[in-house]
């Protein structure tokens, strides 16, 4: 990457296919996706585009397949780039907009300096230079606002040429300055960087040369050991003792060097446990949420266009209601797993009154139960006292109770009770739903499971809410099971411990 903002394409070429020849080795697609990105971005400014196109369509393919919402963008920010090279303004701005669509759920200003400068760049050479002059702006504000003097330059550049296009020529004279003059503040800085680097550079050699002048100095005295050995015993036993030392700094350094081993290998684990997680909640958010958002904001726009009349709309608003419900309770599951998952979740127990927290999510679900005929039943009797986190519980109840509704057919019934024991409440939230399959009940709690369905009135889910109830509960000292028969019904069960007289620290 040094060598490429240095203009030194060959010397960049050269690491990036190392980089390409070890991820073929290693066997991460997604990694060798982001090498072949970048190469194509190289062979653009090299002026390659046969190479850049050849490698960006794999790149492309393989952010497609899973999904890598930022690498699309930058790939096909990339493909733009290409076609813009090629005079190809139509096809440029085709996949700009592919990556505009993208960066507006990405928080990646650099990129959409980018973006806008091509887009910018693409107009202009259709002749449309008060679009090109929009984009050109944009890209000018977010350089000015963040500092990026090279993203500020490129526009300075095509607004100079679009002022001039418009005879502004006052206006173009201007900009032409601030590009001449950013142009040499980064010429300076680039004439820096390339003088560390040479330094760097340098100095590496002279300790490679130091290194490998000690290993000679040593290898030479090694020889002599070995050959005042073949000349006396005493010397040869002194080798055997030499030898056995070594063997035994060996084990030592073998032994440190597992425990590297097993320390990089746990990190790798933690780093594909958040890079699933990541990917789970972009795939929650671009399938769970982008389709109710696009309804609506479709709709909007028919009813303000005057597509649509006043009365047409108003029969649409139980169903964006529900949508929006959906949003929000999806929402509200998202952002309490991603803060598990990613940053951890602080238990704060308290006492706690059972009975009240499920009246109100009783309450809370109440229209949805009455648009099904469903009855709810709490069974729950006054001060179930329990040391919890309120706030993680509801979580729980409400994620249990809004599961049974969902696949709980017309006039059917759902029944909460809880059981005492010494130091536990036993919870029970019981339905007359259609119940689940031996395979299902089995896999329902499993970690990596995303089990999601629709519901008897195809109600949603993301798949979040059971995992996130686990988490939950567990946090609080207890457990979480179910039991479940076909079309009859399931019953879930959760453990929380009771009010005590003392109580340790929270974890």
């Amino acid at each position: 990457n040094l060598y490429a903002s240095q203009k030194d394409f060959d010397q960049s070429l050269d690491f990036y296919k190392k980089v390409k020849k070890i991820n073929g080795e290693l066997g991460d697609e997604v990694i060798i996706a982001e090498t072949l990105g970048n190469l194509a971005s190289t062979y653009a400014d090299m002026g390659k585009l046969d190479y850049a196109m050849f490698n960006i369509n794999k790149s492309l393919a393989i952010f497609e397949k899973h999904k890598i919402l930022d690498w699309l963008a930058f790939t096909y920010e990339i493909k733009g780039k290409i076609y813009l090279k090629e005079n190809k303004y139509k096809w440029a701005l085709y996949w700009y907009n592919q990556s505009e669509l993208l960066h507006k759920d990405l928080d990646d200003d650099r990129g959409k300096i980018d973006l806008f400068n091509g887009m910018a760049e693409a107009y202009l050479g259709q002749g449309k230079d008060s679009i090109s002059e929009n984009f050109a702006l944009k890209a000018y504000e977010i350089s000015d606002r963040i500092g990026f003097m090279e993203g500020t330059q490129k526009c300075a550049y095509v607004l100079y040429s679009i002022n001039k296009n418009k005879r502004n020529y006052a206006k173009a004279l201007n900009f032409h300055e601030l590009y001449q003059k950013l142009s040499d503040t980064l010429s300076r800085n680039e004439n820096k960087k390339s003088l560390t680097m040479l330094k760097t550079k340098s100095e590496y050699d002279q300790q490679k040369q130091l290194l490998i002048e000690e290993n000679d100095k040593a290898l030479a005295k090694q020889q002599r050991y070995i050959t005042a050995a073949m000349a006396i015993l005493i010397v040869f036993m002194i080798i055997t003792i030499l030898v056995y030392r070594a063997e035994k700094i060996q084990k030592r350094l073998n032994k440190e060097l597992e425990l590297k081993k097993e320390a990089l290998e746990k990190r790798e684990t933690e780093l594909e446990a958040s890079n699933e997680t990541k990917t789970k909640l972009f795939s929650i958010i671009g399938h769970d949420l982008r389709g109710p958002v696009g309804a609506l904001q479709e709709l909007l726009r028919l009813y303000s266009d005057g597509d649509m009349e006043t009365e047409e709309f108003i029969e649409f608003v139980p169903k964006l209601r529900e949508d929006v419900d959906h949003i929000s309770f999806t929402l509200n599951n998202l952002l309490s797993w991603g803060h598990t998952q990613m940053n951890g979740a602080v238990t704060k127990p308290s006492i706690m009154a059972l009975e009240s927290l499920v009246s109100e999510n009783i309450k809370l679900l109440s229209e949805i139960a009455k648009k099904k005929s469903i009855k709810i039943v709490s069974e729950l009797a006054e001060n179930t006292l329990t040391w919890s986190d309120s706030n993680q519980i509801d979580i729980v109840v409400r994620n249990l109770i809004s599961n049974a509704l969902k696949f709980t057919p017309q006039n059917g019934m759902i029944t909460i009770s809880a059981r005492e024991s010494d130091k536990l409440w036993e919870v029970s939230i019981r339905d007359t739903g259609v119940g689940m399959d031996k395979i299902t009940v089995k896999n329902l709690f499993e970690k990596n499971s995303n089990i999601t369905t629709y519901g008897t009135n195809n109600e949603k889910g993301t798949g979040l809410g059971l995992s996130l109830c686990k988490e939950m509960v567990e946090k609080n000292g207890g457990s979480i099971w179910v039991e479940s028969t076909l079309r009859k019904g399931s019953c879930f069960y959760f453990t929380l411990p009771k009010r005590e007289k003392s109580y340790g620290q929270a974890v």
